[in-house]
Parts: structure tokens; C-alpha cells; sequence
């Protein structure tokens, strides 16, 4: 009898997971995954990243403890994860263009357009209503980026993919330029396959980042990476590390740009992915001229908008300190000497220092 029901309950499995990734489909995501919520392996290396202080200033990333990497502990109840892929990358002037110009500034693609974390998280909440519109009520919570969760490792768990070596997820199918989330749930789901790693012998991530922050295979030194540097770090900016940035303004793609498989990788059809503002080859002195305000209303609904105008600042004072010098340089860099924020003054005297000497 037992035995019977067991078997009754995994058909029903199969064929809800099914309708699962139908469902997903019909939203836009892009590719749907079960994981289980054995994540030992992974708890185990983020422990020694932390303790080797890799996390920089993160210190978010620790204070969750083993929440993080038991998802039971943060949503009790949840046996399963519903992981979700969704492809971000926004038709735009290419990345390598924009590096090769110093004058212009460099931003990460996935923040061109409208901040991911409400839609995605949105889109989550529609597919946990669509299985309880065919389960019933079930315990649930969906996530994107925005609570202590091992979204690669669930991601790779689930066979979206596999964890590159410069720890972003990768498929073979459509590279890396994507956005992950999560439904954790207390269904009992049929669990995927993790899928094998295709990396092999490259070392493009490790050889091509601008500062050497992926200090070996599968591990980043969060306190070099310009992504944490210009979005993560609230301070000043190593000045070591400073002419290393180059013209990125807000994180950096060279990872993923030397990455063999994203010659795989899709345009999204989100057009809330879509460049915002010209920001996609915007020049360095015209984003620095911008007024707070101007900052504040342009970038309404962007992911660069959580940095604030002081680092946005910041970060294309380091920007201009490294371009070609012009005097359109100089002038917008004498214009912001005297502004209201040391931590903007230090970054325009070094800036002014690199130009005047």
C-alpha cells in the first residue's frame, strides 16, 4: 500500500515538473531546473572563501551562517528548489569597443537597462501561483539575488549548468549572460542531473581579468574584482588598484567576454533589458557632468542606482583619471575639485594627478 502510493506520488512528480517547465517557458524563462538541498560541498568551500577573507567588506555574505547553505534553515519546510535561468544580454554597442575607447564609460550589461530583481522576482511569484493553481496552497518563497542563497550552486545542482572557473554558471548552450532565481518549496519534485563541466584545460577567465582577481580556479578575491570594487566597496578605492580599473564604471564583463562559450549566448527578448539613457557607450565626461538629480532620475529603476551618485562619482573619477587626457577631461575633473564628498575629492586628485602630474 505503501509502495503504491509512493509510486502514485512520483508520477505526479514527473508529470507536475513537466507543466513546471511549460509554465516557466510561457513566463520567458529561459531554461527551468529541480535541485535537491545537499549542498555540503558547497558550504564547505564558501567557509574556507570566507575564511580566507575573500569577501572584502561583504560582510553579509557570513552573517547568515549556514542559512545560506541550507536552505531548510532559512525556509523551513523546503525539500525542493524550482531554479530558474533567464537570459539578460541587451542588443548594444559591443563591450570590446567600449574598453578600446578610454573617453567612454564601460558598464556591465546586465545593468543597461531596468533593475532584474523586480522583474525576476515577479515572474518567480507568477510561476509559484500557476502550481498552486494546480496543486493547492504549498509553502514556498521565491528569491533573486536578494536573501542568503547558494544560487550557483542550486543552479548547478539542478543541471542549468556548471560553475565556470571564474564562478559564474555556464552552459554550453548560452554562456553565462543570464540571471538566476529560485523557488524554494516543501513540494517533493523529481530532481535533474547535474551536467559535467566543459571547461577542461582554459584558463581565458583567469589570464584576461584586469586585476588577477581570480586567484585560482572557482575562486575570485572579491577584494581585487572590479565588480565589488566599483558597485560592493563603499570607500575609497585601492590606489594600487586604480589605473588596473581602466574605464569600468560599474562591474566588469572581461570574464565572460574572453569566455569561449559565450559565442553561444543569446540576446534576451526582455525589453526591460534594454540600454537605457545611451548607456551602453556613454562618454566619461558627460556622465560626470551629470547633476544629482539627473542621476537620480535617469537611473530610477536601475541596478546602478543603489551605488548612489557619491560612488557613481567615484567611480568615473577613476574612469577619467585613466583616459586619454584632453582638456575636456581636465575641465570636468577642475569642476568637481572642490565637491562636497572627500571621498569624490581624493578620486579627482588622484584623477587631476594622472593628467597634470
Amino acid at each position: 500500500m505503501i509502495l503504491g502510493m509512493q509510486n502514485a506520488r512520483s508520477i505526479v512528480g514527473v508529470e507536475l515538473a513537466a507543466r513546471i517547465r511549460q509554465w516557466g517557458r510561457e513566463l520567458g524563462f529561459d531554461a527551468i531546473g529541480f535541485a535537491d538541498t545537499a549542498l555540503d560541498t558547497a558550504e564547505a568551500e564558501l567557509a574556507a572563501w570566507l575564511a580566507a577573507g575573500f569577501h572584502g567588506e561583504m560582510d553579509y555574505m557570513a552573517s547568515h551562517g549556514t542559512r545560506r547553505s541550507r536552505p531548510a534553515e532559512l525556509v523551513p519546510g523546503t525539500v525542493s528548489v524550482i531554479t530558474a535561468r533567464l537570459n539578460y544580454l541587451p542588443p548594444a554597442a559591443p563591450m570590446e569597443a567600449i574598453l578600446a575607447d578610454g573617453s567612454r564609460a564601460a558598464i556591465s550589461r546586465y545593468a543597461l537597462g531596468r533593475d532584474y530583481h523586480k522583474l525576476l522576482r515577479a515572474r518567480l511569484q507568477k510561476l509559484a501561483e500557476r502550481i498552486a493553481a494546480e496543486t493547492g496552497p504549498f509553502g514556498h518563497r521565491v528569491f533573486t539575488d536578494s536573501a542568503p542563497v547558494q544560487e550557483v550552486a542550486l543552479a548547478e545542482r539542478s543541471g542549468l549548468g556548471w560553475r565556470g572557473k571564474h564562478t559564474l554558471l555556464l552552459t554550453r548552450e548560452a554562456g553565462s549572460y543570464f540571471f538566476l532565481g529560485e523557488i524554494y518549496t516543501d513540494l517533493p519534485l523529481p530532481l535533474d542531473a547535474p551536467q559535467a563541466e566543459h571547461c577542461g584545460s582554459c584558463r581565458a577567465c583567469l589570464d584576461v581579468c584586469p586585476t588577477q582577481a581570480i586567484v585560482a580556479p572557482y575562486t575570485v578575491d572579491a577584494r581585487r574584482c572590479i565588480s565589488y570594487l566599483t558597485i560592493e566597496l563603499k570607500g575609497a578605492i585601492p590606489v594600487e588598484l586604480r589605473p588596473l580599473v581602466g574605464n569600468r564604471v560599474y562591474g566588469c564583463d572581461d570574464c565572460q567576454l574572453a569566455c569561449p562559450w559565450n559565442r553561444f549566448a543569446r540576446r534576451t527578448a526582455e525589453t526591460d533589458f534594454s540600454v537605457r539613457h545611451g548607456l551602453d557607450g556613454a562618454s566619461l565626461v558627460d556622465l560626470f557632468a551629470w547633476t544629482e538629480a539627473e542621476f537620480k532620475t535617469r537611473l530610477a529603476g536601475s541596478a546602478i542606482y543603489r551605488i548612489g551618485f557619491e560612488r557613481w562619482l567615484r567611480n568615473l573619477a577613476i574612469g577619467l583619471g585613466n583616459a586619454p587626457t584632453s582638456s575636456d577631461v581636465v575641465a570636468a575633473l577642475e569642476a568637481r575639485r572642490d565637491h562636497a564628498s572627500a571621498l569624490v575629492r581624493e578620486h579627482v586628485a588622484w584623477a587631476l594627478t594622472r593628467h597634470l602630474g
